[in-house]
């Protein structure tokens, strides 16, 4: 059953019956946290714009056919995610092409994915940004089912049992990789977090 008091749910309801303010509503709440899911993803911006692109077109063309059979929010990043995978595949059906469109980009993400609205000092502000990289190298190295899964959990919006229909795994299965993917990370960060030397 539908959440009955899901606001984004009835926005889609409205673009169904043909508001494009609606449609547009939606567009300006999602277009940066879907971005940021993808790019995370993807780890490639250009590629992440046309991506979310199409997620908002795909949105947009099922549009007579949506029922809100799940929060919207539910709905959206299981074709963020179904998107992503395509075209993780085609990477991978198609290595060289890849290697190619890469050449030459720098190996951090790109910062405009960071929009944080606090106020640091200077000195805070680099090592928040140096931290917010390695956690996001850290993220890059998980199986792809985890880096999804704690990608997902960042998403203020998304309950566990969402980010499982997402997924499309149990509830369980959905706690347990994210908590195998928070060990990792922990893993990971301690000794970044203990130096501040950052060991491949």
């Amino acid at each position: 059953m539908p959440d009955q008091s899901d606001p984004d749910a009835a926005l889609m309801l409205r673009v169904k019956r043909g508001d494009r303010g609606a449609f547009a509503e939606l567009v300006g709440k999602y277009r940066q946290p879907l971005f940021n899911f993808i790019c995370r993803t993807l780890r490639d911006e250009a590629e992440s714009e046309d991506v979310a692109q199409n997620v908002f077109l795909q949105v947009y063309k099922s549009r007579q056919r949506y029922e809100p059979t799940a929060k919207f929010s539910t709905w959206l990043f299981t074709i963020a995610r179904n998107l992503c995978l395509n075209e993780i595949r085609r990477r991978t059906r198609h290595p060289a092409e890849s290697i190619e469109e890469h050449a030459g980009e720098s190996e951090e993400l790109p910062s405009r994915q960071y929009e944080d609205k606090k106020n640091f000092l200077p000195a805070d502000s680099l090592l928040h940004r140096e931290l917010a990289r390695k956690i996001q190298a850290a993220i890059s190295e998980l199986p792809e089912t985890q880096r999804s899964a704690i990608l997902l959990c960042q998403q203020n919006e998304l309950r566990y049992e969402e980010i499982a229909k997402i997924l499309d795994c149990s509830l369980s299965a959905t706690k347990s990789l994210i908590h195998r993917a928070r060990e990792t990370l922990k893993e990971k960060l301690k000794p970044y977090l203990q130096s501040g030397v950052w060991s491949d």
